[in-house]
């Protein structure tokens, strides 16, 4: 049974946070409106989430954090994803290329790697080390190790790495593992480097041989001169809120029904069963596009 909520939006995926840690420090980073807190889900707790999730028809779910990959029980985390669920991962990459191959033999289906500028010098700026270098190592061992398409996420930030799009449209260029995403700066942080994605949008458009309209979130992708670009657009977007089938989970074991809102999320810390059940039918109840 697929639950749907009041706007007959279904739920078919899920995203789970697997933590708070990360090893960057980046300027926009908003860790989906979490606050700070030190608990997070036990790897049994995650593997019952997913059980619940799986038998209402929930077909996807991606992990993120923080950074997933400095929890050690990782593996065994995604050793505990149903069957016929597809499993992807988010990460900044710079603890990929030890990993790669460990994470595809667990099951792990493919990656969004955070790369927000291909200049070490802008990339140190936003993130705050110099690890531009172990980045792309990663993305090449994802690629080989088969957790493809890799997609890459660009936060486009005004004044710092706006004017590289057309640099990530080379490095994605011709190859078909490499998927380009530009994504809309959230500014839960109060970072003031909001790119235009409007502008950059119609030239994308101009230049583009096909465009195609994504079931999820309604969002475009662009296919333009051998490379595949998606922007990722969630704030002052209706057709975002309308077309989300998307339930979060906190890394401190809390249902999150919007992605934009921090003030209705569902504890369910040491929750099991039949209880779980009825919290995820709660949380799909109160799911309300935030733009209308």
């Amino acid at each position: 049974m697929v639950l749907k909520d009041s706007f007959n939006r279904p739920v078919t995926n899920i995203r789970i946070s697997l933590t708070k840690q990360c090893n960057l420090s980046c300027i926009y980073c908003h860790r989906e409106g979490e606050k700070s807190s030190k608990e997070q889900l036990s790897a049994g707790d995650i593997a019952e989430i997913l059980r619940v999730a799986a038998g209402f028809g929930i077909r996807s779910v991606k992990f993120t954090g923080g950074e997933p990959l400095l929890r050690p029980d990782l593996l065994e985390i995604i050793r505990s994803v149903p069957a016929g669920m597809e499993s992807s991962l988010t990460t900044n990459g710079t603890l990929l290329a030890g990993l790669a191959h460990e994470l595809k033999k667990a099951g792990l289906k493919r990656v969004n790697v955070s790369l927000d500028s291909l200049d070490p010098e802008s990339y140190k700026k936003i993130t705050g080390l110099d690890q531009l270098a172990e980045v792309l190592d990663g993305i090449t061992a994802a690629q080989e190790a088969g957790l493809t398409p890799v997609k890459i996420n660009m936060v486009v930030l005004e004044g710092i790495n706006d004017h590289e799009v057309d640099d990530f449209l080379a490095y994605v260029r011709g190859n078909r593992n490499l998927i380009l995403q530009l994504i809309e700066l959230m500014d839960f942080n109060h970072c003031e480097h909001h790119g235009d994605l409007n502008g950059i949008e119609r030239a994308l458009a101009m230049r583009s041989k096909q465009i195609v309209t994504r079931r999820m979130h309604h969002r475009k992708k662009y296919c333009l001169d051998g490379a595949e670009v998606e922007v990722v657009r969630p704030v002052h977007n209706t057709e975002f809120c309308a077309f989300c089938n998307r339930l979060r989970v906190t890394s401190d074991g809390k249902l999150k029904p919007c992605l934009m809102r921090t003030d209705n999320h569902i504890d369910i810390r040491g929750k099991h069963g039949e209880e779980l059940e009825d919290l995820f039918r709660k949380a799909v109840a109160d799911r309300v596009p935030f733009y209308r």
